[in-house]
Order: C-alpha cells, then structure tokens, then sequence
C-alpha cells in the first residue's frame, strides 16, 4: 500500500491511497461470493451463476462499488498510520480509481491536530477556595437523609396535603374529548414531585378519598405531543387513598441506625464533612475551568471544521448507543422531543468548540513544560482501572489497543498540565 500526503490550509491534509490490484480483485471475488444467491441469471439457480455471466448481464463494475468500500474500510486505518500525520477528524473519502486488474486508488481528506500558540499560563490568578458549611446546608442535608429513612403511613382522617403520594385514577379530557395517553388508573403520585404537567399536582392537593374531583389545567405551549400543545384540558380524577412520611426523631439511635456513629452529634459532624469536602472539589472544579477559560482565551488555536464536525458525530453515536440500552431509537427521541438531528448538532457545537480547544491547549502546555507520563505512572493508573474493572492489571492492559493505550496517556498529561497551572496560580486578595 502506497500513501501519498498533500498538506492544505487550515490544518487539513489529503492521503491519497493506492491499493495493489490484487487486494481490489480479491474484494470484488469476495462481494460476489456474498451478492450471488441474491441475484437472478437466467438459466442458472440463484446462487450457481459465474461471476463473469453475472458481469456481462449486468455490468462489469456491479461489484466494484462494495468491493471499494471494503478495501477502504480494511485498508485506512493502516493507511492514516502509515501517513505518520496527526490526524484528528473521520476520514470524508472519494474513490479516484476502481478497475479491476489495476490498483484501487482513493483519497481521504482528514484534519491534522492544528498549531497552538500558547498565551500566558502562569501566574494566573485563582479564586480562592471556600468550603465553608453553613448551618442552613447542614440542616437541609441532615432532613434530605431524613425524609430518605422516613416510612410510609396511611393516612384517613385528612385530605391531600403537599409532600403525599396518592392513588389516583384519572382522564383527561380536551374540548370534552378523551384523549390517547391520558388515563391511569392506581396511579401512584407524589404530590410536589413535578412529574405530571405543572398545575396538576397543587390541584390535587385538599382533595379527598373517593370524592370525585375536576382538575383544569392547560398543557405547556412546549409539550412533546404537538396535538395537545397550549390546550386546555379536564381531568376527572378520584383519590384512592393517601400515604405520608412518617419521619424519625433525630437522636443517638437514629444516627447508629443509619450510620457507624454511635451518637447523633458524631453523625452530624460527618455529615459536616463530607458536605465540606464535596464542595471544596465542586469549588476547585470550578477554579480550573476558569483558570484554563482564561489561558485558552489568551492562546491562538484555530480548530478545522472537520475536526468539530467529527467530534460531533463520534458523540451522537454514544448517544444514540446510550439510547438504544434504554429500547429508544434515535428517530424515537427526536419524536418525543421534538428536537432534530442538525438542532442537536448545533446545540453540541460550543461545548465541543471549547472542549477541543481547552484540550489541545493543556496538551502543548504538557509539551512545553515536558508533562510525559511515566512507564510506572502507566502502570499505576491501568491497576487502578483493572480494580475497578475487577480484573487483573495484565489482562486489562492486553484489551487495549495501541491507540486506546496512547490515548490513555495523553490524558493523563493533559491531567497533569492542568495541575501544573493551579499549580503556578495565585490566590487572588480578599
């Protein structure tokens, strides 16, 4: 395989790749063998005809489109290595040449990782961390907990309340019309939860057992069913019964219930703690962002559009994979939300834009200040994944191709250029 490189402006680059004539003849044998039994020949049984009777009754080129295809998928990642360049986008690929007994000639356009030039990245100055607990968020936690531990009880001798979860048969009705989708029947319902359209929930609240009960709403002018989008409606609804939290006193016994403490006070103070060191890495997360917001805005990078583009695209295929696990397809979302495919593009084109430019920044910072990461810093970090994945360190390291493991460690570069700034900040002054 021979691979010629043609550098071009803005970071783009065109490999232009030839296959030798024996690799495309051994494809096109392979699309037939793969094609025939689809194919009808008079006088032969599907299946049975020459690939030369099926050339000459239907063209000679009618393999050489999926044979081309073939060869391009097998042949380009070998192809962009072999070009030694740095390439950061999905190929866009054009055949130039697809004859059989001559070699297959194609060209790849792809984007190689752009220039940085780097602007101030030292010295900067951080905000300073504040992990203070209030008593406000101490208390409101220490009742989150609470209300989690609480059990239900039954309760009779009052109507529906805020905060309770109800049986409730229900229909809705527009313009005196029932309808799809808008009856339920034992219905569970915690009232304040949000989960029905807004309106409905407060309505329900002073209803009682078995008392009928009209609820007027109108359905938001955004609602995923454009039919009843900005309508007014009526559901007739009927509480079955009604259930409230009964919550625990907080004391010694219900620290030790729920926690290694003996005493509530010990609780609490863990309690304090944890809220504390969770903030103090929300805040920390938040001091990073700014710091590299404002070296990347002080550097000059100019991202390729393939680059972006094929960000773009690699993402909406983890998205539509996450969704096909939860049984939607993406043409299924884009229904129930409303939303489209180049929406959803547009949408994640400026968190892609400032990740890739916030990325490629710490790596020539990682470049500059010679970041690398260690053979036995490599090993340290594939044990710790291989404990996670509760597998031993040498077979997890063996699933990984030479790409992943490259990745891997230009992560933790990055990782440690980021380090290295707030490192080298300083704190601004009260």
């Amino acid at each position: 395989m021979n691979v010629q490189v043609e550098k071009q402006e803005k970071s783009m680059a065109v490999l232009t790749v030839e296959v030798d004539e024996a690799t495309f003849e051994k494809a096109i044998d392979k699309v037939y063998h793969a094609s025939k039994g689809r194919i009808n020949v008079p006088g032969f049984r599907k299946g049975k005809a020459p690939r030369k009777m099926i050339e000459k009754l239907y063209g000679q080129t009618i393999f050489y489109d999926d044979a081309a295809n073939d060869v391009v998928d097998d042949t380009y990642s070998e192809a962009a290595e072999q070009s030694g360049e740095d390439i950061v986008s999905l190929p866009e690929i054009e055949i130039v040449q697809k004859e059989s007994g001559k070699p297959l000639i194609y060209k790849a356009t792809v984007a190689l990782r752009p220039p940085v030039k780097l602007g101030k990245y030292k010295g900067l100055k951080a905000d300073k961390i504040d992990d203070t607990v209030t008593d406000e968020e101490l208390d409101a936690e220490i009742e989150r907990v609470r209300k989690l531990n609480g059990r239900s009880v039954d309760v009779t001798d009052r109507p529906v309340e805020n905060g309770d979860t109800v049986s409730l048969d229900y229909e809705g009705f527009v313009d005196g019309v029932a309808f799809e989708g808008g009856k339920g029947e034992n219905h569970p319902l915690t009232i304040g939860s949000g989960a029905f359209i807004p309106g409905f929930e407060e309505k329900l609240i002073g209803a009682e057992i078995e008392k009928p009960l009209d609820v007027e709403v109108t359905f938001p002018e955004e609602y995923h069913e454009k039919s009843l989008a900005g309508k007014a409606a009526v559901f007739k609804c009927v509480v079955h019964s009604i259930r409230e939290k009964e919550l625990p006193e907080l004391n010694d016994e219900y620290a030790s219930d729920i926690s290694e403490f003996e005493t509530f006070a010990e609780y609490k103070e863990d309690v304090k703690k944890k809220l504390s060191d969770k903030k103090r890495e929300e805040e920390e997360k938040k001091r990073e962002d700014a710091l590299l917001d404002e070296v990347v805005a002080d550097s000059e990078v100019e991202l390729p559009d393939a680059m972006v583009d094929s960000n773009i695209e690699l993402m909406l295929r983890d998205y539509a994979r996450n969704l096909r696990y939860q049984g939607l397809s993406l043409e299924q979302y884009f229904q129930y939300t409303g939303q489209t495919l180049d929406g959803m593009r547009e949408q994640m084109r400026p968190d892609t834009i400032k990740r890739l430019k916030g990325s490629l920044v710490l790596e020539a910072i990682a470049v500059e200040e010679g970041l690398k990461t260690t053979d036995e810093e490599f090993a340290e970090e594939i044990k710790k994944r291989a404990e996670e994945a509760h597998m031993e360190a040498d077979k997890y390291e063996g699933m990984l191709s030479n790409g992943q493991k490259r990745e891997m460690k230009e992560n933790m570069e990055i990782d440690k250029a980021m380090k290295f700034i707030v490192a080298q900040a300083k704190e601004k002054k009260a």
